[in-house]
């Protein structure tokens, strides 16, 4: 088997062992680490098709994470996947109307983070030992509402490791909040920030490049790392589960193994579906990934253009996770497509303008967006038709299709992946299936959601607000650095 060495966006001299790349993160130079190359399969998609996920998450893990050993990987992976998640399958694919959905919501924060943040912590810790490194290590985490707490259940209590999450006060969902604020674990922190998720993660990322800062704390016994999709082993356990919905298609008999399939992915930040197209690279079938994206359409807007322009207005949305106008992990898309030169004259263009232009227009990513009314409308539509309930991110992905397809006549076996149980965003989906809904309580709508949907109140969430707030520091958005250097340096 290749070994497959990490480099990095902006900088191809700067190079990392796999594990050397889940430590640190993110480059000392700012930019984010992608394979050398991409991996060959060792095994036919219908070899493939047939282990169970642990089993397939193995087969796609030991071609990216080289430096493990078949039994570090085999420990990381079934210590993730396992009765934590509340289906057998881990990743679930139902056939709803014209599409199937892949249900991505089913681990202990009801939101696809848990694909990836309940293996990080073993990755982490497995990588530290490998490494000798003697230091705590610190994971420094902003979050648009899921990201957060899904880092906080994985890394809550693990010793070597102490976690702060800061999140827009006033820009994630009642349940999100309060997922957040209610954690327990004597080594998590959790901060509200007056601003967006944009000035939370330009604050963290600046604290990595800061080498000063990291000096400082380093010998004071501590070291940063990052549990957002900026880091790699965040993002490539995501790319196990597209090769899950691929066979589960098949296996429904949507498909036959080795045709192609389309795939629409609810996006704000960029990392779930690159991990779509990472497996799309290694050989999985795909013909069109369709990048949702809500009213706040920086990314439609790149992709029917080719310009990538942030100098807008920001909109609070019904689908606050997608919330965001720097999408981190396209600089990876970027690098694939330009290589690192060109990478870091559009990250400085970026940086100084807030803009700038490489046109990716003909690829086989496409843009399409859902507005309010359009996301609204998809739930509604959904129910009525398949008695199914989506939460308004997969609703924005669906709409998104749904224009995508009549655009284009493209009948091609589609996948919607679903990001979050509806039961984040109670109050939203329920005012869009019936308005006769828009004066009551949020946490009280959650018996009527489970009496419409049929599906019971997920236990992680079950009476979660009567639970007592453990964090309730809120900070200015330009507070960030001096509190976490306040927070270790006492």
């Amino acid at each position: 088997m290749k070994s497959i060495k990490y480099v990095g966006t902006r900088n191809k001299n700067i190079t990392a062992t796999a594990s050397q790349a889940i430590l640190k993160g993110i480059c000392e130079d700012g930019g984010l680490f992608i394979p050398e190359e991409f991996p060959v399969l060792d095994k036919s998609l219908e070899e493939l098709s047939k282990l169970s996920y642990q089993d397939l998450a193995y087969e796609i893990l030991k071609l990216y994470l080289t430096d493990f050993t078949e039994e570090e990987l085999r420990y990381c992976i079934n210590g993730a996947y396992d009765s934590k998640f509340d289906t057998p399958e881990i990743a679930p694919v139902v056939k709803k109307g014209d599409v199937s959905i892949l249900e991505l919501f089913h681990g202990r924060t009801i939101a696809f983070k848990d694909m990836a943040l309940s293996i990080l912590p073993y990755l982490m810790k497995t990588s530290a030992k490998k490494n000798g490194l003697d230091k705590e290590i610190v994971i420094l985490t902003a979050t648009s509402g899921d990201t957060g707490k899904a880092a906080l259940e994985g890394f809550a209590n693990v010793e070597g490791i102490r976690i702060i999450v800061f999140f827009p006060e006033d820009g994630v969902s009642p349940v999100q909040k309060l997922q957040m604020t209610t954690q327990e674990g004597a080594n998590t922190c959790v901060v509200g920030i007056k601003g967006n998720f944009d000035d939370a993660q330009s604050a963290v990322k600046s604290i990595f490049t800061d080498a000063q800062l990291g000096k400082e704390l380093s010998d004071r016994g501590f070291v940063f790392s990052s549990a957002n999709s900026i880091n790699i082993g965040r993002l490539v356990p995501q790319v196990v589960y597209y090769f899950q919905a691929y066979f589960k298609m098949a296996a429904m008999g949507e498909i036959k193994l080795g045709e192609e399939i389309n795939v629409t992915v609810p996006t704000g930040n960029f990392g779930n579906i690159l991990a779509g197209y990472f497996a799309k690279k290694m050989g999985l079938p795909v013909k069109t990934f369709v990048c949702a994206s809500n009213e706040n359409k920086v990314l439609y807007d790149f992709f029917t253009t080719g310009t990538y322009d942030k100098n807008r207005e920001f909109n609070v949305t019904t689908s606050p996770s997608m919330d965001i106008l720097i999408s981190s992990n396209l600089e990876r898309l970027l690098c694939m497509a330009g290589g690192q030169e060109k990478t870091k004259t559009l990250m400085e263009s970026l940086s100084k303008e807030g803009k700038y232009t490489l046109d990716l227009t003909k690829g086989d990513i496409k843009g399409e967006y859902a507005t309010e009314k359009e996301t609204a409308q998809a739930i509604k539509a959904m129910y009525e038709n398949a008695g199914y309930v989506l939460d308004t991110h997969t609703a924005v992905a669906y709409a998104a299709y749904e224009k995508y397809k009549a655009q284009t006549g493209d009948s091609t076996p589609a996948v919607i992946v679903s990001t979050a149980s509806p039961y984040k965003f109670t109050k939203d989906v329920l005012c869009a299936i019936d308005e006769k809904y828009a004066q009551q309580d949020f946490f009280s709508l959650m018996n009527e959601l489970e009496k419409i949907s049929g599906t019971p109140i997920p236990a992680p969430i079950k009476g979660i607000e009567s639970r007592p707030i453990l964090h309730k520091t809120v900070i200015e958005k330009d507070g960030i650095k001096e509190f976490v250097k306040g927070c270790l340096v006492k």
